[in-house]
C-alpha cells in the first residue's frame, strides 16, 4: 500500500471513531443535566444506535453496493450528520434532541460499514494490513475522551459542547472522503438484489449447527447487559463525584488495543470457547465492581472495572467475529457478520437499553440512584449467560493467524 494511502485511511479511521466517541459516551449524562432525562428517555435515544444498525444494511445494500462510489455516500452522510449533531447540541429540550439523534444515527451507523469498504478496498492483503489501520479508530475514540475530561466539561456542565466538537469532525471527515481513493460500487448493473441478501439471512443456515447456534443465542443476550454500561456507565461515574470521568473511561479502549494483540495468541492456546467465557466472565466481574466501589477509596474497582474493556470486548466480540468468519466459509462470510451485527447491535442492545432504562428508572432515589441494585441486574444476566455458554457450547478447534 502506498504511504499517502495509509495516511488516508488512517485519518479516515481516526475521524470516524472521534466523532462517535466524542458524544456517546458523554450523552447519557448530558440527558440527565440539561434536560432532567429520565431513564427511560435515555433508553430511547440509546436506542438509536439499534435501530440505525437494524437500517444500516439496507442502506448499504440498496445504495452503497449498487449505485455510488463509497467514498462519495460517506462524504454525503457526514456532511448531513455534522448539521444534525450540531442540531442536537443546540436543543432545547429531549422532544427537539431526540428526532434529530434518531436521524443521525440512522445516517451514521452505515458508516461504520463504509469506512471498512474504502480500508479493504485498497489492500491487497487486508489480514496483515487492515489492524494497523483500524487501530487509529480507537486512539480516535481516546482522544476524543482525553479531549472531553481535559476541557472539563462534565464538571462544567457543558456536555452540549460535544456535539459541537462531533459536528465539526464529523463536517472535516464528510469533505475529506471526497478525496479518498475511488471506491466503486462491487455489484454489476442491473443485478438483482433481494431481502435475504441485505440483511444475511442466506447465512441462517449457519444456526443448524448446534455450536454456532448456541453462540448466536447467547451473542444476542449478553448485549443485553453490555447496553447497561453504554448508557449508564459515564451517568453513573459523574453522579458518584468522579472528576473527568470521560478521560478515565478511555483507559477502557487503552486496555482494548493491548488485549487486541493478546487475542490470536490467546485463542491459538486455549481455543474459542475459553476465550469467550473469559470475555463474559469480565462481564460480571466487571459489574460487581461497579456495584460495590466508589469514587473514594474504592476507586480504584471503578478503574479496573472501566479497563476491564479490553477483555469484555476483544475476547466476546472480536472473537466471536472471528468465529463467525470462520464458521461462514467463503461463500457467506459478508452476509455472516451482516446477520451478527444486526442480531448483537440491532436486536440485543435494544432489548437491553430499553432494559436498562426501565430498570434504572426503578432505582431513582431522591439524591441521585441505588447504582449497587442497578450494575447487580446486568452482572446477574451475564452470570446467567455464562452458565448457559458453559454448558451448552462444545468446544472447536479454529485456525488462528498470529
Amino acid at each position: 500500500m502506498k504511504a499517502i494511502t495509509r495516511i488516508q485511511l488512517s485519518f479516515m479511521m481516526f475521524l470516524e471513531f472521534f466523532i462517535w466517541g466524542g458524544w456517546f459516551v458523554t450523552m447519557g449524562t448530558f440527558l440527565a443535566k440539561a434536560f432532567n432525562a429520565e431513564g427511560s428517555q435515555l433508553a430511547m435515544a440509546y436506542e438509536t444506535q439499534s435501530i440505525g444498525a437494524i437500517i444500516a444494511p439496507f442502506i448499504i445494500g440498496l445504495i452503497a453496493d449498487r449505485y455510488f462510489a463509497a467514498q462519495k455516500i460517506l462524504g454525503i452522510l457526514h456532511i448531513a450528520g455534522a448539521v444534525l449533531l450540531y442540531l442536537a447540541g443546540t436543543s432545547s429540550d429531549f422532544a427537539s434532541f431526540y428526532p434529530y439523534i434518531l436521524v443521525y444515527m440512522i445516517l451514521y451507523m452505515p458508516t461504520l460499514a463504509l469506512v471498512n469498504s474504502v480500508a479493504f478496498r485498497q489492500m491487497k492483503d487486508p489480514a496483515k494490513d487492515f489492524a494497523l489501520i483500524r487501530v487509529l479508530g480507537t486512539v480516535g475514540w481516546i482522544v476524543a475522551g482525553l479531549v472531553i475530561g481535559f476541557l472539563s466539561w462534565e464538571s462544567e456542565n457543558v456536555l452540549q459542547n460535544t456535539f459541537v466538537m462531533a459536528a465539526g469532525a464529523s463536517a472535516l471527515l464528510g469533505l475529506f472522503s471526497f478525496t479518498l481513493p475511488n471506491t466503486p460500487p462491487t455489484a454489476a448493473k442491473g443485478e438483482k438484489v433481494s431481502l435475504r441478501d441485505i440483511l444475511g439471512l442466506d447465512a441462517l443456515g449457519m444456526l443448524k449447527d448446534k455450536r454456532y447456534l448456541v453462540f448466536f443465542i447467547a451473542s444476542i443476550l449478553i448485549c443485553i447487559p453490555l447496553a447497561f454500561y453504554y448508557q449508564h456507565a459515564n451517568q453513573f461515574l459523574n453522579e458518584i463525584g468522579m472528576e473527568k470521568a470521560a478521560g478515565k473511561m478511555t483507559f477502557g479502549q487503552m486496555s482494548e488495543i493491548f488485549f487486541m494483540l493478546l487475542l490470536p495468541i490467546f485463542l491459538k492456546r486455549y481455543g474459542i470457547k475459553l476465550t469467550l467465557l473469559v470475555g463474559m466472565i469480565a462481564w460480571v466481574v466487571r459489574y460487581i465492581l461497579f456495584a460495590y466501589g466508589d469514587a473514594g477509596e474504592g476507586a480504584w474497582m471503578l478503574i479496573f472495572g472501566i479497563i476491564l474493556h479490553g477483555i469484555c470486548y476483544d475476547f466476546f466480540f472480536v472473537s466471536g467475529q472471528i468465529y463467525t468468519d470462520f464458521k461462514a466459509g467463503e461463500k457467506f462470510k459478508s452476509s455472516a457478520q451482516g446477520l451478527i451485527t444486526l442480531a448483537t447491535y440491532g436486536l440485543g442492545m435494544l432489548i437491553g437499553f430499553r432494559l436498562a432504562g426501565y430498570y434504572t428508572d426503578a432505582n431513582a432515589i431522591a439524591d441521585g440512584h441505588n447504582w449497587a441494585d442497578i450494575w447487580l441486574l446486568p452482572a446477574g444476566i451475564a452470570g446467567a449467560v455464562l452458565l448457559f455458554f458453559l454448558i451448552a457450547f462444545k468446544n472447536e478447534k479454529i485456525e488462528v493467524k498470529e
